[in-house]
């Protein structure tokens, strides 16, 4: 248990994709349900977790039958759960900001929190990046900051559209 902890606060190649994608999921649903559900956080808490589920799966499919075609085969069992594996961070991103939206339901945080935890989580995948490709500094400073102009930026897209 200690170990996926491990890789999944500090990161490996594998991951860092799905977790990037994963937040800016959530903070979408969060971003244009926050206002229509601002009331019902519990109904916007089981949105945000059933969208990331839904997209995880999407995932899973999509990049079976990408690489079934690659290898001009079908994928087995084994080759399956693996991409389910590598995508399940896109899960996993998803729990903290949810689970604050679920503390904000219950009344003991609030609701912006949610939407903080997720922008700290885009920043921590931008220094995550970093730390793997053994960047400078300055590169790495460049790094966070584009990590969290263009997911923001997305989020804002999607807030826009629904609102």
């Amino acid at each position: 248990m200690r170990r996926l902890l491990e890789r999944y606060l500090f990161g490996d190649r594998s991951t860092i994709a799905g977790t990037v994608y994963g937040t800016i999921v959530v903070l979408s649903v969060l971003a244009a349900g926050g206002r229509s559900y601002e009331h019902q956080l519990w109904r916007l808490a089981s949105i945000a977790a059933t969208s990331s589920v839904v997209l995880w799966i999407a995932h899973i499919y999509s990049h079976g039958l990408g690489e079934s075609l690659t290898a001009g085969r079908r994928l087995n069992v084994a080759e399956v759960t693996a991409i389910a594996r590598r995508e399940y961070s896109i899960v996993l991103a998803a729990v903290l900001p949810v689970a604050a939206v679920v503390l904000g339901a219950a009344g003991l945080v609030h609701e912006p929190t949610a939407f903080g935890v997720g922008i700290f989580t885009l920043g921590v995948q931008g220094v995550r990046y970093a730390r793997l490709e053994h960047l400078s500094l300055t590169a790495s400073i460049t790094t966070v900051s584009l990590n969290l102009a263009l997911g923001l930026a997305l989020v804002a897209v999607e807030a826009l559209v629904t609102h």
